[in-house]
This record gives structure tokens, sequence and C-alpha cells, in this order.
């Protein structure tokens, strides 16, 4: 995985390399707006660190959910979780790929490289029986040297979305399902409208898995075929800025360079907006 052409792994790699000195495994695990279930899992793989993305890794203080944190907040909770310069990181969820996907991405856009996200997740990792534990590993670790630097090209904020949504050198997909793309049905969170950002398009992120794990690169090439791309700058969004992230793997997965996601997506949009 030390290749940042490695964006996934398969439960199978990692249960061989789950013992490698470097490897640091990260539960990215959030609850869906519409899951009223417990937070996380009861029970992970082998020496998984919680990644507690909506509190130590997110802006608590933004008006918006899951809002990108500084780098030095993200540099200081990394270090925490003791990650290193030379750590090779792979992170999951337990929904298979949900929020793995923006953990993934938050480490690309401070400057991480050796970073994957496990393809199925934890239900793939227990469809092929491997062993799992019902407490987190314990904070034995050193405090990491992990060092951020932020790359502003992998985000974009309300103030460029205007601009974008009118710039045919960009495209805006859209992650959400059909259905709330269309205003069909209600949007999850209480009191958010529903409606679309102007000149955006669908591309719902469950269409680009099987089951819970990402569909065959050829595949999800021929899903991104079905939109104009050419040379456009792609930018993701959707509810709040997580599942746009599952879009940004596949697209660099597709070796798509040109490529950003709306921090606040929707929820943000669509409330500032009226």
């Amino acid at each position: 995985m030390r290749s940042s052409n490695s964006q996934i792994v398969s439960a199978e790699w990692l249960h061989k390399h789950i013992d490698d000195d470097n490897l640091i495994i990260l539960d990215g695990t959030i609850k869906k707006v519409t899951d009223f279930n417990s937070l996380t899992s009861e029970e992970w793989i082998p020496k998984t660190r919680y990644f507690d993305l909506k509190g130590k890794f997110s802006d608590v203080e933004a008006e918006f959910p899951t809002t990108l944190p500084s780098a030095e907040q993200f540099q200081h909770e990394a270090r925490v979780l003791g990650i290193n310069q030379d750590s090779m990181i792979v992170v999951y969820d337990n929904k298979g790929i949900y929020s793995s996907a923006r953990v993934w991405w938050l480490f690309k856009t401070f400057g991480f490289e050796y970073v994957a996200v496990l393809d199925g997740g934890l239900p793939e990792w227990k469809k092929q029986n491997y062993k799992t534990v019902t407490s987190l590993d314990g904070e034995n670790w050193n405090i990491g040297n992990f060092s951020a630097e932020y790359h502003p090209e992998n985000m974009r904020f309300f103030n460029h979305i205007s601009e974008i949504s009118t710039n045919k050198t960009c495209l805006i997909l859209d992650a959400r399902s059909e259905d709330r793309f269309k205003g069909k049905v209600p949007e999850p969170r209480v009191g958010l409208r529903s409606g679309t950002i102007p000149n955006s398009e669908n591309m719902p992120y469950s269409s680009l898995l099987n089951g819970t794990c990402l569909k065959p690169k050829a595949e999800l090439k021929m899903i991104f075929a079905d939109f104009k791309i050419e040379d456009r700058t792609l930018v993701f969004s959707c509810g709040s800025g997580i599942t746009a992230c599952i879009l940004a793997l596949a697209a660099t997965i597709l070796d798509y360079e040109k490529i950003a996601v709306y921090d606040g997506s929707w929820t943000e949009y669509g409330t500032l907006i009226q």
C-alpha cells in the first residue's frame, strides 16, 4: 500500500498485513441522519483506533455539520492517535463505504498520501470470517509526528459555488439519491428544504457500489463516462460533505486529477440560498 495509487485495499489484504509495523487501522464510522441506532459499532477489526470524524476531526464551532477542521486541529488530533509521517493508514466504517471515504479525503486534503479505504468496510471483513474484537485498541501508543499541509484545491466552500455552477469548465456532481436530488422525498435533516445546486448533475453514491464494496474500475469508468466530463474540474456535493467523498474516491481511482469536494454541500447551500 506504500504507494499513492493505492486508494483502496481488500479485506484479504488487510488481514495479511494487519501486523505490519507502520500500519494504523482507523474506524471512521458515523451514523447517518436517518440512523437512530448507536453511533459506532459494537465490534471492530483488531488494532482499530477510533477516528472521531464529527468531533475531534471537524470544526464543531461551525454552523454546519462535519465542517473541515483547521490544519492545526487535524495535525494535533492525528498525532494524538499516534499517526506518524511514515504510517500506513487503512480506514473503514461499519456500513461498508460511507464515512470512511471522508476520512480518506481529509488525509489527502492535509497532504498525507499513504491512506486507503477498506473495500466493503467492517461488513466485508466479517463476511470473510476474519476476527473481530469487542473493544477498541487501548491508547498504548506514543504521540505521533504527523505533519499537516493543507491542500486548498481539494475543497470548495459556499463562496465558490455560484461561480462554479455557471462555469462550463466545471461540473458539480451530487451524490445524493435520485429521489432526494429531484426533490421527490424530503431531506432527512430536519428543517432542510429540498432542492439542488443550479446546473449540478446526479451521481448517486450507491450507484458506485456493489453491496458494501466499490464496483470494479471498469464499471466505475462506464458510470463516469455517462457525463460529459472531458477536461472539466469535478466538484462533488451531497448532503453534508460525507458521501461526496465516495465520488472523490472513485474519481481518484480512475485517475481524475481536477477534483474537489464541496464541504458544506446541500445542507449549507440549501440553508443559505432560499
